[in-house]
This record gives C-alpha cells, sequence and structure tokens, in this order.
C-alpha cells in the first residue's frame, strides 16, 4: 500500500487511452523525451481518421464526481527555449459525458475524422512537434488529464536535386582541402557520393572523420537559436595525404535518425 493511499490521496480513478487498430498498424520505438525510455507509437498518416476508447477505472467502493468529460486529438508544437512559440495547431475536440458521476468501470468511444496532420513528428534537442489524443476529466479540485501519442509521416517522392556542392577549405600557405558532393539535398535512402581533393598539405595530419550532423534552429532574427548533435561519425583516413592525393566517399546513411543532412569533415 502506498503512502498516498494511507493517507486518502490516491486518485479515485485512473484514464487510459486505447488507439484503435494499434495490432494493425506499423509501430516505431520513438524516444519521445530525452532520457526516458523508447516508447512503441502507431504510424498515422494525414487525412486517417484517429478513433478508439477511453477507460475510467474507478477504485472499489469509490466514485469519481466529474463537471464533464472530453477527449481531445491535438498536434502540438513545443519549443523549450521560447514558450512565447509553442502552439497547438490542430485541437479537435469530443464531449464524452456531462457532468455527474462514476461508481464503477466506463468505456467512451470517440472518433475524429479526416484529421488534418500536414507537419511530421520530430522530438529533437529544444523543439518537439507532436500529435496526440488527449483525456480531460475536469474537477473541482483539479483536472486529471491522460495522453497517448501517435507518430505521423508523410511519405513523399523526393526532389530530385543534381546541384553539385564544392567548397574549398583550409589553413594559409598550409593546407587546401576542396569537397565535392555529386547533390546538395539527399534522401535517406540515398548514397552519398563525393570526393576529397589534397591540393596544398603543408602540416602534418593524423587522421580525418566524415561527421553526420543535425542541425536544429528555432527562432527567427535576433531570437534564432541553433542546436548542433553528431549522429555518426565516420574515419576516412588514417596516416598523412601528399598533394594531389584524394578520397573518395561512399556513404548510406540509411537508418539514422535525422531529417536534412549536413556534413562536416574535421581533419586533424
Amino acid at each position: 500500500m502506498s503512502v498516498a493511499s494511507l493517507f486518502g490521496l490516491a486518485p479515485l480513478a485512473d484514464i487510459k487511452i486505447q488507439l484503435a487498430d494499434t495490432e494493425k498498424r506499423k509501430t516505431f520505438d520513438t524516444t519521445i523525451q530525452r532520457g526516458h525510455p523508447h516508447e512503441k507509437l502507431p504510424l498515422y498518416f494525414d487525412r486517417e481518421a484517429v478513433r478508439g476508447k477511453v477507460m475510467i477505472i474507478v477504485g472499489p467502493g469509490k466514485r469519481l464526481e466529474h463537471h464533464g468529460i472530453r477527449v481531445e486529438c491535438v498536434g502540438s508544437i513545443v519549443i523549450a527555449n521560447d514558450s512565447s512559440q509553442s502552439k497547438e495547431f490542430v485541437c479537435l475536440s469530443q464531449e464524452l459525458a456531462a457532468p455527474g458521476e462514476i461508481r464503477q468501470n466506463t468505456v467512451f468511444e470517440f472518433e475524429f475524422r479526416n484529421v488534418e496532420k500536414q507537419y511530421e513528428c520530430y522530438y529533437g534537442i529544444n523543439v518537439q512537434l507532436r500529435y496526440f489524443v488527449r483525456t480531460i476529466v475536469s474537477k473541482r479540485m483539479g483536472n486529471m488529464i491522460k495522453e497517448a501519442d501517435m507518430l505521423v509521416r508523410s511519405y513523399q517522392e523526393p526532389k530530385q536535386d543534381m546541384h553539385l556542392i564544392k567548397m574549398e577549405v583550409g589553413i594559409e600557405d598550409c593546407l587546401h582541402i576542396e569537397f565535392e558532393y555529386n547533390k546538395s539535398k539527399y534522401h535517406m535512402k540515398d548514397v552519398i557520393v563525393g570526393k576529397i581533393f589534397f591540393l596544398l598539405v603543408r602540416i602534418k595530419i593524423k587522421h580525418m572523420e566524415l561527421c553526420i550532423v543535425r542541425r536544429e534552429t528555432t527562432g527567427s532574427g535576433q531570437n534564432t537559436h541553433n542546436e548542433s548533435e553528431t549522429i555518426a561519425k565516420f574515419e576516412i583516413m588514417d596516416g598523412a595525404p601528399v598533394r594531389g592525393e584524394y578520397i573518395r566517399i561512399h556513404l548510406e546513411p540509411g537508418g539514422l535518425n535525422v531529417k536534412r543532412l549536413n556534413i562536416r569533415s574535421h581533419s586533424f
């Protein structure tokens, strides 16, 4: 028995949300909050109906007095470092019960048809874009709230972009390196193909790494905030190159948890 139960502070009821057809849907292991365990979320698409059941489980000999029960289908953007930019861009609501009391376990069914889901889910460092079902039991001494997340993806044909990337970096009169990649944008099932040319080498290079970096940008203007996270590193050279040498890049990013690819190379 918990301490809350001994002092009569245990909740009078529990809320459970069961989304329909979850056994038929694809599920993905997703970390909604960093540092928390993965959750299996069912996959939904734009304009797809969201339906299921809300179960109010009342303890033996107890009764739940409420001022109404409603269920909501919500799409929200939460920005940790700027709450003024956080918002719920979708919020559909259905009343499940008028004010009254519940003395026994009760099940309510709900259905939201043709739900607009124009954005994909994203769980980043400072920003989250979530879709979830929220049940609210209104009470005089504070509401009871329960949420159940779902994963939204948008599968579209990737846009063809054959724009070649070339850039030269280095240290004056010491090191000149030219990077060349065959495209400026990559689908996660693409293969990154490129070359690294050593035009001038007058310093000792121990090794070189190719990094996949996820960059998250929130806000705008003076309030822009950037966060970068290295998703993967690949050692592409071990030893000292000489002038005229080049390295071929052939990288398959499939399976990495990134939305956009930005290539960054380090020399040591």
